[in-house]
């Protein structure tokens, strides 16, 4: 693993004591409902998919409400799946020579993913009675023709880019009153860890940056391609035509093509992908964002 790459040097006291300090039970801090009312948005309702368009305007309150519903249960399961594959790579990658200084960090790291895919597959099963399969990473599975540094960096990366986008949801969520307790709660929790995991994503992103651009720049144009068609992908991902089809909206393919070539929806994308497009950008990587 990582034979080629220098040892990063990463100091993360502070983050370690963050994530000692801030520890809690996920079993026992939820309080779960039987069931949750109906008659509530169970995503806010800026968030969703078809939020700004005529097409939301068009729905009846009722075919709204159920969006709703079935956007957060999908919401949650790109967790599952997102949270699955980051533990898939860091687990590997604790205790190696080259993140030596993050393995304290990265079993506590560990520790509150899995806690977290928990949680969230709690209110998939619960209260939507499923948790939506994973769409295929089509053109994103893998980078070609790079150096070992810049493929480490591509895992860290989607990483980061999975979290960033995440942390948007979750911090809008956490503090929404229309949204039943549960889904609040769920919400703020997530946004409190995951705010350290960001602040370490980075910190080894830069790190393994530094790599690339010393000893193969020539790697930069492709990974700024490569990210580009990532964010993307993600964008990409929130548009489920099951969500569409649960909720008994017509049409769930043609819609979601629809809704992807929407200006109002590009405006969207533009506000979720906004954070994470600036760091890329000063990081020197010359992303332009996710054209839908």
């Amino acid at each position: 693993m990582a034979k080629t790459i220098k040892p990063l040097n990463l100091e993360l006291d502070r983050l370690e004591a963050m994530a000692e300090s801030d520890y809690y039970n996920p079993y026992t801090i939820f309080e779960w409902p039987d069931t949750l009312e109906e008659d509530r948005p169970w995503m806010s309702e800026d968030l969703v998919t078809l939020a700004g368009t005529e097409y939301w305007d068009a729905l009846t309150r009722e075919q709204q409400l159920a969006l709703t519903r079935f956007e957060a249960v999908n919401f949650f399961s790109l967790n599952i799946h997102g949270i699955r594959e980051l533990l898939s790579e860091v687990v590997l990658r604790i205790h190696t020579k080259t993140y030596a200084d993050a393995s304290e960090f990265l079993h506590h790291f560990i520790g509150e993913e899995n806690e977290h895919m928990w949680f969230f597959g709690a209110f998939c099963l619960r209260y939507g009675k499923k948790v939506y399969p994973a769409g295929p990473a089509v053109g994103v599975n893998r980078i070609e023709g790079v150096g070992e540094a810049a493929s480490e960096l591509v895992i860290f990366a989607r990483i980061l880019i999975f979290e960033e986008i995440v942390d948007y949801f979750n911090a809008k969520m956490a503090t929404d009153q229309d949204l039943p307790h549960i889904a609040r709660e769920i919400n703020r929790v997530h946004h409190q860890d995951e705010s350290r995991h960001v602040a370490f994503g980075r910190y080894i992103f830069t790190q393994l940056l530094e790599q690339v651009k010393e000893n193969h720049p020539e790697d930069i144009p492709v990974l700024a391609k490569y990210l580009d068609a990532y964010l993307d992908y993600s964008i990409r991902s929130l548009y489920n035509p099951a969500v569409y089809r649960d909720a008994g909206l017509d049409n769930p393919l043609e819609l979601r093509r629809q809704l992807l070539e929407h200006p109002a929806r590009k405006l969207a994308h533009n506000r979720i992908l906004n954070r994470t497009q600036k760091f890329l950008e000063r990081s020197g990587l010359g992303v332009q964002g996710a054209e839908a």
